[in-house]
């Protein structure tokens, strides 16, 4: 597969175009941003981290009905995926009380939910990604109801799967955030699952594995991604 062109460049990762136009080639850098791009900063080894830990989760998924754009590793940064058309809009799962959830609503962090929770915020940098619900998506034609439908179903099930698989880990999923595109008139998996995208908190001493310890200066970054990766045990 040739490498061409780069066709984009986002805040953790550059896409390129491929001979193939069905198929692109994403890089993920090390480059970590917070509050919209105003923070900005390196974790080194994010990428391969990220790159890594999302494919041997989309695989996961795969075998449980939920289809993605993975095709090929091509190297620890570098991954061969389907182009798709990303709908507009951000999916948020929550299994805990968590950042902008507990701030908002006045918890604490860490309390169980009595059941998950599923938010949509409009893909929109310009608007700092607003919250939105399934009437506005419709409204303002970013998603079909069959697809906000297949969308809802895909997420819960992700959720489903990898609470079960992260428990076994010895980590509590708290929160995270997916994207889907359209192939070909299907809706499936894009984006990533990673440190970056999910708050993820370990089982026994509750500390933080994931991008907060960004966010919130908590220092040893690296430390917390190395973990999540050392523990998912990937060769």
């Amino acid at each position: 597969m040739e490498k061409r062109e780069q066709l984009y460049e986002g805040k953790a990762k550059k896409v390129f175009l491929t001979d193939d136009p069905d198929l692109l080639i994403v890089s993920y850098k090390d480059d970590a941003t917070a509050f919209d791009g105003q923070k900005k900063g390196t974790i080194v080894g994010k990428g391969a981290i990220n790159n890594r830990m999302t494919n041997h989760i989309f695989r996961l998924l795969e075998k449980e009905g939920v289809p993605t754009h993975l095709v090929e590793e091509l190297n620890d940064r570098e991954t061969l995926v389907k182009k798709v058309e990303i709908v507009p809009l951000e999916v948020i799962i929550r299994n805990f009380s968590a950042g902008s959830f507990a701030k908002k609503l006045g918890m604490e962090e860490g309390i169980k939910l009595a059941c998950p929770t599923l938010e949509f915020s409009y893909k929109n940098d310009d608007l700092h990604d607003p919250f939105i619900n399934s009437y506005y998506a419709l409204a303002l034609n970013l998603a079909t109801q069959e697809e906000i439908d297949t969308i809802t179903k895909y997420a819960f099930t992700v959720n489903k799967v990898l609470r079960e698989y992260f428990a076994g880990l010895g980590i509590e999923l708290i929160d995270f955030k997916i994207e889907f595109g359209r192939y070909h008139g299907q809706i499936i998996l894009a984006d990533e699952v990673s440190p970056d995208t999910c708050r993820l908190w370990d089982k026994e001493t509750h500390e933080k594995l994931d991008k907060d310890r960004f966010r919130r200066d908590l220092g040893n970054v690296e430390d917390a991604y190395q973990e999540v990766f050392r523990r998912l045990g990937i060769q």
